[in-house]
């Protein structure tokens, strides 16, 4: 049965919701409306079956509609659906912070609503532990080069894409970009430094050389903020992106991924050295002056538990490594493209860099089962973790075929 929900606007009808990053006047409230998804499949209103080629913006990571994590949704939404984190906690939000300090080896948990205001809580702790350490005068931070760390205000102010940011300058703290001021690290105005570690997504999925962050390891540094979000929980082949570049983050952010992609919550880990810098008497004010309405949410952090024991009880980062190691392969017939001009690749986030107008291209994906949003020139591939090398085969041979009728 078809309900009014899942029934296509009418020609013409104005849709009040305001898209993120949508043009509206060109938005067609007719198409890519999702009312459903399982696995790794979202259907529309109309009642095409597409491949989520994006994972939903590097979200999903079981697949849609996982029977494990709707359970686990279901029956903590029946026991405790919301309590406040500020001053109070509930046992889902414990249980998860312990499993997520054991995954990353630190040793305390943070949490935020997403990915963004992980970041601005990362930057505000890094900013309030110096003051705490007695050099309040470090309150400036340094980037990489094409990063992108969120659209709140402290998280494009240590971006570095100009689409994203050049708006909004105004409201940004100073951050300096490390590719051109590689000394700023050894500066005593320098809170942290903030990085994507392996692979930039919003840069069109561009990879950054090992050797580019080898300065970071020094011991005398600023703080080191690992920007987990996009890359974590096994996109790239490890559960953490930063594990395979030999560094020691003082604090971690993650998201997107850390519910399987089904609720919003994000976090971020600390070590015991930053932890123990907001600790004395309450009457002090030290503690951390930052909180979120919905922060350790017991129905997320349900979800996000489920989502762990699935990373075992479906053996997720052996099958990542399967597909990561056929990857090469199955993208091969896109690298010979005459009509790409680069395919960039870290484990199962990949960005194929076209010269066929990519919008119209990614339209013509969709006509043919597969769901991508370019950005820029670049169409994305960053599918489900529980993808198959057939469905990842049909998008590249959908691809081809769209590329070669290409005008």
């Amino acid at each position: 049965m078809v309900t009014r929900a899942e029934l296509p606007p009418p020609v013409g009808s104005r849709l009040r919701h305001w898209l993120p990053f949508t043009q509206m006047s060109g938005f067609d409230v007719r198409t890519r409306t999702f009312v459903r998804g399982r696995g790794t499949m979202l259907t529309d209103a109309a009642g095409a079956h597409v491949f989520d080629a994006i994972s939903s913006v590097w979200t999903t990571i079981h697949g849609h509609g996982h029977p494990h994590i709707v359970e686990a949704i279901a029956r903590q939404a029946a026991v405790l659906d919301h309590a406040t984190a500020l001053g109070a906690t509930n046992p889902l939000a414990d249980e998860l912070a312990e499993r997520l300090c054991a995954l990353t080896s630190l040793d305390v948990a943070f949490f935020a609503s997403d990915g963004a205001s992980a970041i601005e809580a990362a930057l505000k702790m890094a900013i309030q532990y110096w003051q705490a350490c007695g050099e309040p005068q470090r309150v400036k931070f340094v980037h990489l080069r094409d990063s992108y760390h969120g659209d709140t205000a402290g998280a494009m102010a240590v971006s570095d894409i100009a689409a994203f940011r050049a708006r909004f300058a105004p409201i940004f703290v100073e951050s300096v970009c490390y590719d051109d001021a590689p000394d700023a690290l050894a500066r005593d105005d320098v809170a942290a430094i903030v990085f994507e570690p392996r692979l930039q997504a919003a840069a069109g999925m561009r990879i950054v050389a090992a050797e580019r962050y080898a300065g970071m390891r020094a011991p005398h540094r600023p703080l080191l903020i690992a920007d987990e979000i996009a890359t974590g929980f096994g996109r790239t082949g490890t559960m953490f992106a930063y594990e395979a570049l030999a560094l020691a983050p003082d604090l971690v952010c993650l998201g997107k991924g850390i519910s399987g992609g089904t609720l919003a919550l994000s976090a971020v880990l600390a070590t015991q050295r930053i932890y123990d810098a907001f600790l004395s008497a309450p009457e002090a004010n030290r503690q951390f002056f930052h909180g979120h309405s919905y922060a350790g949410n017991p129905i997320a952090c349900a979800a996000a538990l489920a989502s762990l024991d699935l990373f075992a009880a479906e053996h997720t980062l052996a099958h990542v490594a399967e597909l990561d190691a056929a990857m090469d392969g199955l993208l091969a017939p896109l690298t010979a493209h005459p009509r790409v001009a680069d395919v960039r690749r870290a484990g199962l986030m990949a960005g194929i860099e076209i010269t066929a107008p990519a919008r119209r291209v990614a339209d013509d994906l969709y006509a043919r089962g597969q769901f991508t949003r370019p950005i820029g020139q670049t169409v994305q591939l960053v599918p489900p973790l529980s993808s198959t090398r057939e469905e990842i085969a049909a998008f590249v041979a959908a691809f081809v075929d769209v590329l070669d009728r290409a005008g």
